[in-house]
């Protein structure tokens, strides 16, 4: 039997003081997020924060006519409801458990009433804002420019990244919708990749043999935002939180 997770798995709750640690980790809930649920549902209200632990979350634009793109993956390494810090109530975009797990949520209110503390979870916060940013951005990116072959490529090593082991339950008709391309073009990359001895990939089950020559074989926009994800966030000493969050309360007490 596995054991039940911990706020610590989380790396961004695990960067916080023990001070800030007190405030909130008497108000986290474990949740089971099972995969396809869907967290937060385009243009509805957000009443809580969830910080994943063994799972992965995809957040996918909507179009009218029902088609969806995968935009960025959250896991272990942040959150999911970063527009409720940043003043918005509801996002555009529908957050769907694409490798289910668990994650701890935190009512929106004990969240904001820390966050307008200007203390350890802002600096926290707007770090993990520029690496959602750069995420998204080259996602846009690599949509547009770069094969399917290397789009898989760049979706497995992100989610990869974000799980304790090499493997992701994942149907191609599911993977199609996280890539916003035709089923058919998901299992010739696959295939593909199977061939090269790269991934085996049987009944939904993709795991990775060797993931230097996947690394190799997706395109610079994987690098790129792991990049700037180990820069900004992987991960803060509390000393540097703490020398960072007093410059920022002195410079927001200057300006009152």
């Amino acid at each position: 039997m596995s054991a039940k997770p911990n706020p610590q798995q989380n790396h961004l709750l695990a960067a916080l003081s023990p001070e800030v640690q007190g405030r909130l980790f008497p108000y986290l809930e474990l949740v089971p997020l099972p995969l396809r649920a869907v967290l937060y549902e385009s243009r509805h209200p957000m009443r809580h924060v969830y910080f994943p632990t063994d799972s992965i979350v995809s957040l996918q634009y909507v179009l009218e006519n029902g088609a969806t793109t995968a935009i960025l993956v959250v896991g272990n390494e942040g959150l999911l409801g970063i527009s409720l810090m940043m003043g918005g109530e509801s996002t555009p975009s529908r957050s769907l458990v694409q490798s289910a797990g668990h994650a701890y949520r935190l009512p929106r209110q004990r969240v904001k009433e820390e966050f307008n503390r200007h203390g350890q979870l802002l600096m926290l916060m707007l770090r993990y804002t520029q690496a959602l940013i750069t995420q998204v951005s080259q996602t846009a990116v690599c949509n547009r420019h770069h094969s399917i072959d290397q789009q898989l490529c760049r979706w497995i090593l992100l989610s990869m990244d974000r799980l304790s082991h090499n493997h992701l339950t994942m149907t191609q008709e599911f993977i199609s919708h996280m890539l916003g391309v035709r089923r058919g073009g998901v299992t010739g990359a696959a295939l593909e990749l199977q061939r090269l001895g790269v991934i085996s990939y049987a009944r939904g089950l993709i795991k990775v043999i060797d993931r230097p020559k996947l690394e190799t074989l997706s395109c610079e926009c994987y690098e790129a935002v792991k990049k700037e994800t180990d820069l900004l966030l992987h991960y803060l000493p509390q000393r540097q939180l703490i020398t960072n969050t007093d410059a920022i309360r002195t410079a927001t007490l200057r300006t009152r």
